[in-house]
């Protein structure tokens, strides 16, 4: 069994309304000094895998399919235990 954190975060570029809105939010909560915000996902996902290298391959395929969209989303995963 193999557990992947994967983290999905909007690409450069990509215009992130919401990490504008925490942005804000924390201005006017006093935090001055944040000068950007960019929100995501973070995922963890348990994988049976009879190795990582197999576990890799079903995790970067379903981030590309369904947990991350290639477009605007970059993702990346670290695998922890085992």
């Amino acid at each position: 069994m193999f557990t992947a954190r994967i983290y999905v975060t909007l690409k450069e570029g990509v215009l992130d309304p919401q990490g504008g809105a925490v942005m804000n939010s924390l201005h006017t909560l006093g935090y001055q000094s944040v000068k950007d915000v960019r929100v995501g996902k973070y995922l963890v996902v348990s994988v049976q895998a009879s190795s990582q290298e197999q576990a890799e391959k079903q995790v970067n395929e379903m981030c590309a399919k369904l947990l991350a969209n290639p477009v605007i989303e970059d993702y990346k995963f670290e695998f922890v235990g085992e």
